[in-house]
């Protein structure tokens, strides 16, 4: 049986440990609702702009949009969102594998794709399985610095295009939803399919008319798309990031009740050992009586 002073230094730290996974819960709890809220805060806006889109784009001739499947000539670029700190169960190893699942379904040319990682594990997850990353971003610390973050994003996404021949570029990322953790999500990013604010035609818009614009219709355009663009990456770092949260909440709640059973099981050994050692106490205590009863009738 293990010493009392043993049992007591495990009691001790088996509650320093509860005190952290009981902090890291609730921290995760705050931040998954800094980030949710930063979804529904976009929603409003990513709705105007393609609505802008929509009227922009209402004269023009669907059959005339761009679109279609990648061709095997075409380069493929992606970016994957993971995390840079762990204790988020399988959150970065889930995201790679969908992601390497999914380019290698697209039929694109496989030996000159362009990667970039959000997220120091998620790029050497894909290090490990093979695939190269040109470059990888630090996770945002908060809601407020993914503007910046998705602002290199776009400068590199526009490098690309330019310079490097990538025609299509896809965003790996898990979303999370209310029923589970997350689940691996991945988007066309580029070529925009233009025929989904075509669509728009067939519901009512929100006012009695429909808007007018002054401006170079090509200039908007830019400028809208630009704006979607900027919506899209954004908010596929914010779900990321509200994700990377929930697992790591899920694992510190599966953490907790492990610890709330060991604590139980080491509490219950202490309490065995404690009697124990009481126990013993006393029949030393009884003994000794014993023995000077003993040496008292004897001196009589």
């Amino acid at each position: 049986m293990e010493s009392l002073e043993h049992l007591q230094n495990q009691l001790d730290s088996l509650g320093d440990l509860r005190g952290i996974v009981k902090t890291m819960k609730a921290l995760s709890a705050a931040n998954i609702h800094q980030y949710e809220q930063a979804v529904r805060a976009l929603a409003g806006y990513y709705r105007t702009v393609e609505m802008g889109l929509h009227v922009v784009l209402k004269d023009f001739d669907p059959a005339s949009f761009a679109g279609g499947s990648p061709k095997a000539n075409h380069r493929l670029g992606a970016v994957v969102f993971g995390s840079d700190h762990g204790l988020c169960g399988r959150f970065n190893e889930d995201i790679v594998e969908y992601s390497l699942q999914r380019m290698d379904s697209i039929p694109a040319d496989r030996d000159s794709r362009r990667i970039l990682a959000v997220g120091a594990r998620a790029a050497a997850s894909l290090e490990h399985a093979g695939q190269p990353v040109e470059a990888d971003f630090s996770v945002p610390g908060s809601a407020s610095q993914i503007t910046r973050m998705v602002g290199q994003i776009l400068l590199k996404i526009d490098e690309w295009r330019e310079q490097g021949g990538v025609h299509y570029v896809y965003l790996f990322y898990n979303r999370h939803s209310s029923m589970q953790s997350y689940r691996p999500t991945g988007i066309e990013l580029l070529p925009v399919n233009l025929r989904r604010f075509h669509r728009l035609e067939e519901e009512p818009w929100p006012s009695r008319s429909l808007p007018t614009y002054t401006m170079d219709r090509q200039a908007l355009f830019s400028r809208l798309l630009d704006q979607y663009l900027f919506v899209v990456i954004f908010r596929a770092c914010a779900e990321s990031q509200a994700s990377e949260h929930g697992g790591r909440l899920a694992a510190m709640q599966a953490a907790e009740r492990n610890l709330e059973e060991r604590l139980g099981d080491v509490t219950m050994d202490y309490r065995r050992a404690r009697q124990t050692v009481i126990t013993s106490e006393l029949l030393d205590l009884v003994a000794g009586f014993e023995a000077i009863e003993t040496d008292a009738g004897r001196s009589r």
